[in-house]
């Protein structure tokens, strides 16, 4: 996809709040755990570079992602920390992952075997041992396959070198610890038997980290408190106090391209779904739902200048309409989504209104926006 680099419409990083965010979580540890960043699905929307970069000049020690592509993309950009793959990928890729320093999680016997046959010879691969201890996604399921598996790993020293054993929690976000607790067990029957002594034990994400930080291994991946995100984001439910303050890294603006007054009955945008029942002034925003900004977005107030403005008929591909008090020069700036957690327009409220969570909008925003970077906070 094309970058639209010549248009008024741009995501704002500030990577000086990323950084801020990872010396205050890095802080919250004991020092012998590292702390890995997560940065896939491009960085959470705010550039996986970049993000990366800044991540490990705060102190992270390595990096975790989605799948080996972009492990690959790290890699050619001269990142040479620890990368951990979270995705199962094909066994095929084995070889690739091995000669590029990239560990990758293994989920059952099969996918061991299928992968010995593609290592090349002298190659090792890094794996992590993926424990389903209730997420349903991906991992062994009960400690009781474990010496198998084990059994195989210790005849093959040689093609597999064991760096990790790990989990994921379902319900860390939540208040109700009960199915947490559960997961926490059943994860620690199978650390407990393991005679493989890996290098890194982890279960710990951005929620556990925040509410239940007395659960850890010595290893933790934080993803969205990076960001300066509040990992409990529902729109049915109170969001969980954070335990210390993080500062929202993302903005999303732009500016009035076209203003103009419009007659009664006249109507905005496709469907003609907005019709005013008097002159109004109507302003056009170059952003749309290719961009990330959802069609469902009709109602929502964005900022012009100083004054918030309802979005008025459907958001078209490329752009979008709004109802304003007066007659806006064009050139006004525009905030879509404020990266002050307070405000109306915040990505928290915008996820809130499209019934969704905060992940969700900001992995959205698509690449033809481009990413605009820029250290407004000073590190501590």
């Amino acid at each position: 996809m094309i970058i639209a680099t010549n248009r008024h419409a741009q995501v704002n990083v500030n990577l000086g709040a990323i950084k801020q965010n990872v010396k205050r979580q890095i802080d919250s540890f004991d020092k012998d755990v590292d702390v890995f960043g997560v940065v896939k699905a491009n960085g959470y929307g705010h550039g996986m570079v970049p993000v990366a970069q800044a991540i490990l000049q705060a102190g992270a020690k390595g990096l975790c992602v989605a799948m080996i592509d972009e492990a690959l993309e790290l890699r050619q950009q001269g990142i040479l920390c620890p990368i951990l793959v979270l995705g199962i990928q094909e066994p095929s890729l084995a070889a690739l992952a091995a000669e590029y320093n990239i560990s990758l999680p293994v989920g059952d016997l099969n996918w061991l075997k299928q992968a010995s046959s593609y290592l090349k010879p002298a190659q090792q691969l890094k794996i992590h041992l993926a424990v389903d201890s209730g997420m349903g996604r991906i991992g062994f399921m009960e400690a009781s396959q474990m010496p198998e598996i084990e059994d195989y790993l210790l005849n093959h020293q040689n093609q597999f070198e064991v760096e990790g054993l790990f989990t994921h929690f379902a319900t860390a976000d939540e208040a109700d610890d009960t199915y947490f607790n559960y997961q926490v067990s059943r994860f620690n029957a199978v650390k407990k038997d393991l005679r493989l002594k890996p290098k890194y034990i982890h279960m710990t994400n951005s929620a556990t980290s925040l509410f239940h930080h007395e659960v850890h291994g010595n290893m933790v991946r934080i993803g969205i408190g990076f960001y300066g995100l509040n990992p409990s984001s529902s729109p049915s439910a109170p969001d969980l106090a954070l335990p210390y303050d993080l500062t929202p890294a993302l903005s999303l603006t732009s500016e009035l391209v076209f203003v103009k007054e419009i007659t009664p009955k006249m109507g905005v945008s496709y469907g003609a779904t907005y019709q005013a029942d008097e002159n109004q002034w109507i302003g056009t925003i170059p952003v749309g739902y290719a961009d990330g900004w959802s069609r469902k977005m009709q109602g929502f107030k964005v900022k012009v200048g100083d004054e918030y403005c309802p979005i008025v008929g459907r958001v078209c591909m490329d752009q979008f309409m709004v109802k304003l008090s007066k007659p806006y020069p064009v050139g006004t700036q525009v905030t879509l989504i404020s990266d002050n957690p307070n405000d109306s327009n915040s990505v928290t409220k915008v996820a809130d209104y499209l019934d969704t969570i905060h992940y969700e909008v900001i992995c959205g925003l698509t690449p033809r926006l481009k990413r605009v970077y820029h250290n407004s906070i000073e590190s501590e």
